[in-house]
């Protein structure tokens, strides 16, 4: 392994191309960096296996992002610069992907209520004027069913489970729900991407997504959502806290220890 001694850090995107997919690249990375923590920790072998494959797909569409990304715009000599070098408040993941792993059912849940959006915000990019971002999109919504029907499958069967498993379940629904609301706000990353013919727009689609998770709750031992809960917004904007922080103390030591390191 060499370092370089100079070390060339990431510049934030300025095309609302290339803005999007940073946003879709860091949702992915994050949360695939979230599912590794959970290596060699989950409840069974076959479960923890499950886990740290959905951790690769995640951090597999990370990497094909950041690669294409660099094609439209020079804003870092590498993916791994682009991904592992910038400040916490240059990251635009939704908050809901960095929420801590505080048991499987929380777990289960994040990954349900993320993936069967991903799944709507991936569709709409196969009609993308970039054909390898669409490319790109058609790849990852095979790994992106997988961990709907995995996820899905744990939701239901903690939900409707014990009754420890539902409560915790319960106690999920309750911290993560007020995250839910940002991943489908139609803001100025989402309407620039749109009227560059990047994506089509996949937030008018909230309602058939809120429809679908209210009836796998419900068949979770009859779950339903907090009703009048305040969405807590901010992190397609940057604004995160401790979670993102502390996610990229591990993330970035090696890349912010050793810049331009090669193995």
């Amino acid at each position: 392994m060499s370092a370089a001694k100079k070390h060339i850090g990431a510049k934030l995107p300025t095309k609302p191309e290339t803005v999007y997919m940073l946003r879709l690249a860091d949702n992915a990375l994050i949360l695939g960096q979230r599912l590794s923590e959970m290596c060699g920790h989950g409840p069974e072998m076959e479960l923890d296996m499950a886990m740290t494959n959905m951790s690769l797909d995640l951090i597999g569409q990370a990497k094909l992002l950041f690669e294409h990304i660099l094609t439209q715009e020079d804003l870092a000599p590498n993916a791994d610069v682009l991904a592992l070098t910038r400040p916490l408040e240059q990251y635009s993941n939704c908050l809901l992907v960095a929420q801590p792993n505080v048991d499987f059912a929380h777990i289960m849940l994040r990954q349900y209520l993320f993936s069967s959006m991903q799944k709507l915000q991936y569709e709409a990019l196969l009609n993308s004027s970039d054909e390898t971002l669409a490319a790109i999109a058609e790849k990852s919504l095979k790994e992106i069913a997988y961990h709907i029907r995995f996820a899905k499958g744990w939701v239901l069967r903690l939900g409707d489970g014990t009754e420890e498993s539902r409560a915790r379940t319960a106690d999920g629904l309750e911290c993560l729900w007020r995250f839910t609301g940002e991943m489908f706000t139609n803001d100025t990353g989402v309407s620039d991407a749109v009227d560059a013919g990047l994506t089509t727009d996949f937030t008018q689609h909230y309602n058939d997504w809120l429809s679908e998770t209210k009836t796998v709750l419900l068949e979770a031992g009859g779950l339903t959502p907090p009703e009048d809960t305040r969405m807590i917004m901010g992190g397609h904007q940057g604004q995160h806290v401790d979670n993102l922080g502390h996610i990229l103390a591990d993330m970035q030591f090696m890349q912010l220890s050793y810049p331009g390191l090669n193995w």
